[in-house]
């Protein structure tokens, strides 16, 4: 996670932004974290890979969507629900992967034997009627570029 926030930060500052972070360690912390970023005057709101945020997604989008926020997730889900862009692991993609494990595991195969392995596909999800709610123009040529636009 550190390494994914040092990428963060080091993008943000070659695109001349300034990047706040805001964390929430536990869902009771979400609350005092979004009003934090109501406060802090942000321009859009990305929600970094978390187990925890994940299962808190939907507060999160309606979160951005009542504050007319472009908010962006690490998984599908995140625009599914409503948030303006999604990127990350290909969580169908990963549970496969791990199936496998399981499959070798259970086989007999010792688990410390086992190679590590890394995610291999990941995908960018845009929500098109999001991005129309906010103004946001998603050219035709950057919609052939992401993995799926949801209408």
């Amino acid at each position: 996670m550190a390494t994914l926030l040092q990428d963060t930060r080091a993008a943000a500052q070659t695109l001349g932004m300034r990047l706040e972070l805001v964390p929430a360690d536990s869902p009771d912390e979400i609350d005092g974290a979004l009003t934090a970023v109501a406060s802090a005057r942000v321009q859009g709101l990305i929600v970094m890979p978390s187990p925890m945020l994940y299962a808190e997604y939907k507060r999160i989008v309606a979160f951005t969507a009542g504050s007319r926020l472009p908010g962006m997730g690490a998984a599908r889900e995140f625009a599914a629900l409503g948030g303006l862009a999604s990127y990350g692991v290909n969580l169908s993609d990963l549970s496969r992967q791990s199936a496998k494990y399981v499959d070798l595991i259970l086989k007999g195969a010792k688990p410390s034997a086992l190679p590590v392995e890394q995610p291999t596909k990941f995908e960018l999800v845009i929500n098109l009627q999001v991005a129309r709610d906010l103004g946001v123009t998603i050219t035709r040529e950057f919609q052939m570029l992401v993995d799926e636009v949801i209408e």
